[in-house]
């Protein structure tokens, strides 16, 4: 004879009709939205498969074995709680990292951080034995000063436990600090004005003037520009064409795709910067498709430290020793966006695929919010 509870499970009491079920009970656990599975035993305890299913169906199958065997007389307390199959983090992380497509320098990142961060606190740890508060433990001391590097390391422990809840080994994804994925920007970013661009392509040598225009005023990507060759600029329609970009890796460089799928794009080149352009294609750049526009003194990829020597002398002569060669890029979202474009068209043009990584480069450009002001005044006055 059932008790209270199993009358209720089992749908016997007429309160029970929106339930819909004849025997158990499902639940869908979030944030996972993986199906839990229970039931209520004929020794009158509720008994819980030993772990959630991916889909309802599968958690359904298990309630009508458990039902089968209490029908056949089969059944005991132990029926259906064989332990769900389970890994240390080290064996999961690594089987993780394995099985991704991730380019080189992405997988060498993740891998530092792994081996820096993750594995000494969770490495010989049963996967399902990460909980949150082992997760907020950890997180209270990671990277402590390194506030990029503490949001990496938080992110990829929960894209893993993600995977983990997925597989089924775990109930659930126990990273759930909020923000912890994100840092805040250190520094804040001052652009170049109009007359600190002039000074600092002027100051820089010859080969590399219009490398800094082009990332100055069209937002390129340092390892865009360095694997640009000569077919890659269309003179005719003022268009340079990103295709593909270098890394540096272990033992040298690598040419590879541009960072996301919207980084392959052709991009505009302001009219008045062509000649400049041109001249360089005459000067500076060997014959055939091929020939690197900015390669190193020796040929080859131009590594960033070989470009930077001559970058910090440059700067300082133009007044701005803060600036940082990627700040050009930002630059460059400055510009753009000050002619009016739309988001949509600024991350067409710099190469997002979401509006959060284009409004990160979005910046106050100097002088703007007088011209605003004005222009408001100027309403006032034509009503």
């Amino acid at each position: 004879m059932y008790s209270p509870i199993a009358c209720l499970l089992h749908g016997k009491a007429g309160s029970v009709t929106r339930n819909r079920r004849t025997f158990g009970r499902l639940r869908q656990v979030k944030p996972s939205n993986r199906w839990q599975a229970a039931y209520v035993g004929p020794d009158g305890n509720v008994h819980k498969a030993p772990s959630t299913f991916g889909a309802k169906v599968d958690a359904e199958a298990w309630l009508t074995d458990r039902r089968r065997e209490i029908d056949r007389e089969l059944w005991s307390p132990s029926s259906g709680q064989e332990e769900a199959p389970s890994a240390t983090f080290a064996v999961f992380a690594e089987a993780w990292l394995t099985q991704r497509t991730l380019k080189s320098r992405t997988r060498a990142h993740y891998r530092d951080i792994l081996d820096d961060y993750l594995l000494p606190t969770f490495d010989d740890t049963d996967i399902r034995l990460i909980t949150s508060p082992s997760v907020r433990k950890w997180y209270a001391t990671a990277a402590l000063g390194k506030p990029t590097t503490r949001a990496h390391a938080y992110g990829l422990l929960k894209s893993i436990l993600t995977t983990a809840a997925g597989d089924g080994l775990i109930p659930s994804n126990p990273c759930t600090i909020v923000g912890a994925g994100t840092s805040k920007r250190v520094k804040k970013i001052k652009p170049a004005t109009l007359p600190e661009i002039e000074a600092l392509v002027t100051a820089m040598p010859d080969r590399y003037k219009v490398m800094t225009l082009l990332a100055a005023w069209c937002g390129l990507r340092f390892g865009e520009l360095t694997e640009l060759r000569r077919k890659d600029i269309d003179t005719k329609n003022g268009v340079v064409r990103i295709r593909r970009a270098v890394v540096r890796v272990s033992g040298g460089f690598e040419v590879t795709t541009p960072k996301s799928d919207a980084g392959t794009r052709d991009v505009a080149v302001p009219p008045h910067l062509m000649p400049a352009v041109e001249r360089h294609l005459m000067v500076h750049t060997d014959s055939g498709r091929d020939a690197l526009l900015f390669p190193a003194q020796h040929g080859g990829h131009l590594a960033p430290s070989a470009l930077y020597r001559q970058f910090y002398k440059a700067r300082d002569a133009a007044g701005r020793p803060d600036l940082r060669w990627h700040d050009l890029r930002h630059t460059g979202a400055v510009l753009a966006a000050s002619t009016g474009a739309t988001l949509a068209e600024l991350m067409g043009r710099l190469g997002h695929s979401t509006p959060q990584a284009a409004l990160r480069y979005q910046h106050t450009a100097a002088g703007r919010d007088h011209a605003i002001a004005q222009a408001l005044s100027a309403m006032v006055r034509a009503e």
